[in-house]
């Protein structure tokens, strides 16, 4: 809903996929631009232009390490949104060898992970762009932790995805070597029920799988360009109006980009646990601060 405010608000929205995805639920908006953290990064510090694009021919990339049954389910979801929603999903394939994904969380709280066999990642994402993927979905098997207390806090509203570190991981270093639309859905065990799941974190639970909103994303996701053709409808960085940001989180590349480039940032309270606020970095007078996103779409209107 933040998302769809801030789109309202701008005409023009670029965000992250981890924004937009919510499982079996999505909204899809042209205003909304659908990029992954390596690219929204890259973007900011002007090494690359948004070409929007209407259509997106998605690749699948499916880890070896999931389960026969488990990849039926994710193989019944392509067929789903082939046949309801109408995406052009092809071509698919399993990598050559589990990619052996490990989860960590460093001493921050932050959630960040590692993968045994980035060669097959690699090696699988190459393939499917040789044969004429323009975007790519990649689901692998995460380790399932139905009893860890991360997890409980996660799914009660107050803790870190355990996973988002390590999906990180996965799509950087693709799309990095790719330079093509990348998003990710881990492949779990469905969850047993839980009657005291917050809002923000049941449309996870409703499904065997976290695919659909990532295949919708990806679908009208913007192509990365780093060649010298330029198009009038390209975005580029010198065009950005402003960068919403949590006020906690200001250490990343893009934000940073955004302050060199005298772009103006809005924080937004939203409690995190990184601390690393516009008072940690010494900004001064070069953020604007919000109460809510509602404050922040009026700020950006203003």
């Amino acid at each position: 809903p933040v998302a769809r405010l801030l789109a309202a608000a701008s005409d023009c929205l670029i965000t992250h996929p981890n924004v937009m995805n919510g499982a079996a639920l999505y909204w899809s908006d042209p205003r909304i631009h659908y990029v992954e953290g390596w690219s929204l990064d890259a973007f900011a510090k002007g090494s690359l232009r948004l070409r929007p694009q209407r259509r997106q021919r998605i690749g699948v990339l499916f880890d070896a390490g999931i389960e026969p049954e488990l990849l039926l389910r994710h193989r019944q979801v392509l067929a789903a949104a082939r046949a309801t929603l109408g995406l052009d999903i092809g071509p698919e394939l399993v990598s050559d060898e589990p990619l052996g994904v490990r989860l960590s969380q460093a001493s921050s709280g932050s959630s960040w992970g590692q993968l045994e066999q980035p060669g097959a990642l690699l090696r699988a994402g190459s393939r499917l762009k040789h044969a004429g993927a323009t975007a790519i979905a990649v689901v692998a098997r995460f380790p399932d932790d139905n009893g860890s207390d991360a997890l409980q806090a996660y799914r009660n509203g107050s803790g870190v995805d355990a996973l988002a570190g390590a999906e990180a991981v996965i799509s950087h270093l693709l799309v990095r070597h790719l330079q093509l639309p990348c998003a990710h859905a881990p492949a779990l065990a469905p969850l047993p029920l839980d009657p005291q799941v917050d809002p923000r974190a049941v449309a996870e639970e409703l499904g065997h799988t976290f695919l659909a909103c990532v295949l919708v994303g990806l679908s009208r996701a913007p192509d990365l360009v780093v060649d010298g053709s330029c198009r009038p409808d390209d975005l580029m960085a010198d065009q950005l109006g402003a960068v919403v940001v949590p006020q906690g989180a200001l250490g990343g590349e893009a934000v940073l980009a955004c302050l060199e480039r005298q772009v103006p940032v809005i924080t937004v309270e939203n409690r995190s646990v990184l601390s690393v606020t516009s008072d940690a970095l010494a900004m001064g007078p070069d953020v604007l601060q919000a109460g809510s996103y509602a404050e922040a779409a009026g700020l950006v209107m203003a």
